[in-house]
């Protein structure tokens, strides 16, 4: 029976092991294929590029070879860096071949956030400087889509396609009555000036705080004033008209959208390489317009091949969350801390980019990568090219650098601290009938276990917290030359737009990935003589990759309609179960 036992569990353990090796083998061969297609669209004397989101458009290179395959349907979405993207469409400015571009925004690809927007609509505006045309036209217009779109010479919509107008929004979601009815007792730490870092408001409020309220409200007034500048300077409709329609909802319908001035024409999408044809583009041999996709150009835009002795500007990348020790696929503090010792110590490399994608994390992790930075800084200029969000533990690592970039979408800020200690005790025994008991060697040994905290282990847990947040402000008073009472005044946890950001002294200018290399290239003095390279960490090992098909397999079922109620509970399961004094940024904003 023993012997029954055991040929079967390996019998079971062979047959799984097989069939994950024939889906690793499935998914290279798709990405290979799907390589090979991107890589062989050929471009003609009268191609068009075309923008038809076919992929998602990402901040930072992933380092899970699963990246953009649906595992529970094995459909796959490619995956374009914005680095890549930004490539292509400067190449194709200057690309003879290239005769404009086509925005047809609705394949099943996207955006990661909305600085990728920002700065994708940024190249696009270069781009017009060209002489090039640029022409957008789809079936419907979500805001963000849009805001895009605003850049086009030319805008049209199907004559049944809808427009979404109404303004931004963002909302919270409040777990306090849910742990009331668990009977799960959550212990807050925040030092009283963080009155703004509201990460750990849904555990003990059921709205918004007054100050959550003012500053998310400030938030979403300034990203909305970002997004109708940008778009009543492309299409030369005033910001009082812009909003008037958002308050009367005046633009849902084709027509409406047109009388508004808010795109050219109603037309169907055949009717618009007539268009091109009035653009002087010529169809090829077979009577079709040539179009190439922007991650098919992309494939095809390489650089300058320069000399492996060519002086480096390196592009180091921190995306996601900030956490303890090594691994990949977030912020890992020991890892992210090797890479930049390497940078710092590769002669060849005069500069350094630090692409900063996070809502933070770990102190602890976030003080390791600092010492860092800091290293590295007294050795080589370093700048930080600020993504979606740059806030808290993201701010914390960015402050020694020589120059901060941001998009006016970036979130940052949110310099503050907390701490959260769960008594669950209480809900175990009332819903589940389970008891603790314990025995310990000290009066406070096994601390937040079995009773909720005492006074004495409150103070230490305060101790912790407000020692964490008079680093975290020294440290940002120091990196950004600011007076400490000044750090203290926009401190508190308050999270801020780029473009608030600016004026308060957090960053340094506006700008971009494209626009934080130019710096880092003028403070090495490097002239022309310069090439950039993405500093990057590639899966090793079968492990790897039974590890990221595994993970991959989790985010498929994560997008699915339960899969939306599951990462809701993994996000209390996170948030209770942090130890430590973490630093988050309370929000994440997207343009929908």
């Amino acid at each position: 029976m023993k012997f029954l036992k055991t040929f079967l569990a390996c019998l079971a353990a062979m047959v799984a092991g097989f069939f994950l090796l024939i889906v690793v083998w499935i998914v290279m061969i798709a990405g290979m294929a799907g390589s090979m297609n991107a890589s062989s669209e050929v471009v003609t004397n009268n191609t068009i590029l075309k923008i038809d989101m076919s992929e998602m458009v990402i901040d930072a290179p992933s380092e899970d070879p699963f990246a953009g395959i649906n595992l529970m349907s094995m459909q796959a979405t490619p995956q374009l860096t914005l680095l890549s993207a930004l490539r292509a469409i400067e190449g194709a400015a200057e690309d003879d071949r290239i005769k404009g571009i086509y925005m047809r925004l609705n394949g099943m690809g996207g955006f990661e956030h909305t600085a990728v927007v920002e700065e994708l609509r940024e190249a696009l505006v270069q781009f017009k400087e060209s002489g090039k045309f640029i022409i957008a036209y789809n079936e419907s217009y979500s805001q963000g889509g849009y805001y895009l779109a605003s850049v086009a010479d030319e805008i049209y919509i199907q004559p049944e396609g809808s427009f979404d107008w109404s303004g931004l929004s963002q909302r919270v979601i409040f777990y306090k009555g849910l742990m009331d009815k668990l009977d799960i007792q959550v212990e807050i730490f925040r030092p009283t000036v963080c009155k703004y870092k509201s990460a750990v408001e849904p555990y003990f409020l059921k709205k918004m705080s007054p100050e959550n309220r003012a500053q998310m409200q400030a938030l979403v007034d300034s990203m909305w004033g970002t997004i109708i500048e940008a778009i009543s300077a492309s299409r030369g409709i005033s910001v009082e008209e812009l909003n008037a329609m958002a308050d009367n909802l005046d633009v849902i319908l084709a027509e409406e959208a047109v009388e508004a001035k808010l795109v050219d024409g109603i037309k169907y999408e055949d009717e618009i390489e007539t268009l091109f044809e009035e653009k002087g583009v010529e169809r090829g041999f077979d009577n079709e317009i040539n179009y190439v996709t922007l991650g098919g150009y992309a494939a095809q835009v390489t650089g300058d091949v320069k000399k492996a002795s060519t002086p480096e500007v390196a592009l180091v990348y921190a995306n996601g969350q900030i956490l303890d020790g090594e691994g990949t696929g977030a912020i890992y503090g020991n890892t992210l801390a090797a890479k930049l010792r390497e940078v710092r110590l590769d002669e060849n490399v005069k500069s350094v980019v630090v692409r900063v994608n996070s809502p933070g994390g770990s102190a602890l992790a976030s003080d390791v990568i600092w010492r860092e930075m800091e290293l590295l800084k007294a050795e080589k200029p370093v700048i930080v090219s600020m993504g979606g969000y740059a806030a808290s533990g993201g701010y914390y690592i960015s402050a020694p650098a020589d120059a901060i970039l941001a998009d006016k979408l970036t979130l940052t800020g949110s310099i503050g601290v907390f701490g959260m200690v769960p008594y669950t005790a209480k809900a175990l025994e009332s819903k589940l009938g389970v008891t603790m008991d314990e025995v310990k060697t000290n009066k406070f040994s096994g601390m937040g276990g079995v009773k909720p905290l005492s006074a004495t282990e409150r103070a230490a847990m305060m101790r912790g917290v407000d020692r964490v947040y008079e680093r975290f402000t020294g440290l940002v008073s120091e990196g950004r030359n600011l007076p400490i009472e000044r750090v203290l005044e926009i401190a508190g946890g308050r999270v801020w737009s780029g473009e608030d950001a600016l004026e308060i002294g957090l960053i340094d200018s506006y700008g971009g990935l494209k626009a934080a290399v130019a710096v880092a290239v003028d403070k090495a003095g490097l002239g022309e003589d310069y090439k950039l390279v993405e500093r990057l960490e590639a899966p090793t090992g079968l492990a790897a990759y039974f590890s990221a098909f595994s993970a991959n397999m989790k985010a498929s079922w994560e997008a699915s309609e339960l899969g939306v109620l599951l990462k809701e509970y993994r996000q209390i399961q996170q948030d209770l179960s942090q130890r430590g004094v973490v630093m988050y940024s309370p929000c994440r904003m997207e343009i929908e």
